[in-house]
């Protein structure tokens, strides 16, 4: 069923991932833990000067945590044992700013680990190397500080499944900033915890997306060359897309916090991330070969705030309405050449497209058609760049007894796994579905999308050429990003010309304008080029 025989008797192609990787990739999404003395300061990065007495969260639960966590479908959580102000959640015999010195004088980790152990929970942490508060750091010898607070976290509280290190280094208490020993940190978690998958800008095991808002590429490489990047490293915007052969199997992961902040404050908790919206973003990460970090910081008390843990319910709930139910499942799949085909029993109705391939036979696809046959008619409906782990296709409504998915290029032959078809139930309305937007055919014969009442800036339209040039009419201070037929062009507001685009002909065309940071007003999108 997985594929031809020819197909699974093809050598894998180079590289491959680990064990380790495999099992992470498996995971989909994993909840972030962002809590400290800046949870009581009501800041986003502390100075490494808070009195520890600060600490002292009045009715602690890391079980409640883990049970929000595990309603939500996270397999497992990554802890921010220590942040950049240096205070570590759990007693440190190589630190003076750490739980053990506040009134609350419990250890967050062994009570995190112990309720994830107890939830069927993997768990994680995130060391900040940077530290504002220890008095070695800008020194030789905080590397071996450093190295030492690793192994504590990695020797006493069970198996970890991710360690997560950023590329912050910033100046510590003598004004001075550190010369990071990598070597000697990756070595440290190899030999305290071998299954281990590492994190950073340039792994080894996982990488950075190259943003903080939750989504990957219209293409998603797994593969970079890692020798490229180091923590920290300018060319972040290059691990978006990653690398098409790269000598380096380092997929993505997509960070991104429920809230404004990383960490819990009051004047937020009418601003979480709506069940739709979290959904939108799991569909353009998980669903876009990469794994969701979605950070959900504990209040004071030390416990997930109860509109939190409603918005990670309803997340969960959307997710099952839709995928709990394969359209495809028992269809009849049938191969020409590269090509794959699934027929139904009878015509069935769908608006998302899943496609798998075996990454551990390497990532292969690179370019791709997905195909309805309608009575006798076959149509294209969506046309995508890689597959990967996992790609979720959003389409319009279709109704088809057959789909076919044309691989157009690739750079081995593609080893796919069964292609699933999803239907959002009708009474669900989510982010990427088109609103009933305002459509105007201008003399010139370009098309004019104006946004609905709802500001949901995404259109659904029939298209008559095959390529057109994108005119955005915006102002504000964001970047934007318009995605079309597969295609993504940026731009900022204010920048009419985003570039040209090849569109399907005859077929429903997607469009979606997203602000990538800061504010926007948008006017109009135009579309040259559609004169019949």
């Amino acid at each position: 069923m997985l594929a031809s025989l020819a197909l699974l008797m093809a050598a894998p192609l180079l590289p491959l991932p680990s064990p380790r990787q495999v099992e992470w990739q498996k995971l989909g999404q994993v909840a972030f833990v962002h809590f400290g003395p800046n949870t009581f300061t009501d800041v986003e990065w502390g100075g490494g000067k808070e009195d520890p007495a600060v600490f002292n969260p009045t009715a602690f639960d890391a079980r409640q945590w883990a049970r929000a966590f595990k309603a939500g479908g996270f397999k497992g959580v990554v802890l921010t044992a220590k942040h950049h102000d240096g205070f570590c959640l759990w007693p440190s015999k190589l630190s003076t700013h750490t739980v053990a010195q506040s009134p609350f004088k419990g250890d967050v980790l062994k009570a995190l680990s112990d309720a994830c152990h107890a939830e069927g929970l993997k768990f994680g942490v995130y060391l900040s190397p940077w530290d504002r508060n220890h008095p070695a750091y800008g020194t030789p010898e905080y590397n071996a500080v450093f190295a030492g607070m690793l192994r504590e976290v990695l020797t006493h509280y069970g198996k970890v499944f991710e360690v997560w290190f950023d590329g912050a280094n910033g100046e510590g208490p003598n004004g001075k900033r550190q010369v990071y020993d990598w070597e000697l940190f990756v070595r440290t978690v190899r030999e305290c915890q071998p299954g281990a998958v590492i994190f950073s800008d340039a792994g080894p095991d996982v990488r950075w997306v190259g943003n903080e808002e939750g989504f990957g590429g219209e293409t998603s490489w797994s593969t970079i060359d890692r020798d490229r990047y180091v923590p920290g490293t300018p060319f972040y915007k290059e691990l978006t897309e990653g690398k098409r052969g790269g000598k380096d199997w380092v997929p993505p992961e997509c960070d991104v916090s429920i809230r404004p902040g990383w960490f819990y404050h009051a004047d937020q908790d009418d601003k979480v991330k709506s069940p739709e919206t979290l959904l939108d973003l799991w569909e353009r990460s998980t669903g876009r070969s990469a794994n969701l970090l979605l950070n959900v910081p504990p209040d004071r008390r030390g416990q997930i705030h109860d509109t939190d843990v409603a918005a990670l319910k309803g997340f969960a709930a959307l997710r099952a309405a839709i995928y709990d139910h394969d359209l495809a499942k028992g269809a009849r799949i049938g191969w020409l050449g590269d090509d794959v085909t699934l027929e139904t029993a009878h015509p069935v109705t769908f608006d998302r497209v899943e496609l798998r391939e075996d990454v551990r036979q390497g990532q292969r696809v690179a370019a791709f058609a997905v195909e309805a046959r309608e009575g006798s008619r076959w149509r294209e409906i969506a046309r995508g760049t890689t597959v990967g782990n996992r790609r979720i296709l959003r389409v319009a409504p279709t109704t088809a007894d057959a789909v076919r998915i044309r691989i157009l290029d690739a750079l081995a032959p593609p080893v796919l796994l069964p292609v699933g078809l999803f239907k959002t139930p009708e009474r669900l309305r989510l982010p990427g579905e088109a609103p009933k937007a305002t459509l105007h055919q201008a003399a010139d014969g370009s098309l004019e999308l104006r946004p609905g009442p709802d500001d949901r800036w995404t259109w659904t339209f029939e298209a008559v050429r095959g390529e057109v040039e994108v005119e955005v009419d915006a102002e504000g201070d964001a970047a934007l990003a318009v995605e079309i037929g597969g295609q993504t062009l940026r731009g900022k507001a204010g920048t009419r010309a985003f570039g040209k685009a090849a569109i399907v002909v005859g077929g429903p065309t997607t469009l979606t304008v997203r602000a990538l940071g800061g504010t926007a007003v948008l006017h109009a999108v135009r579309l040259k080029g559609m004169r019949e």
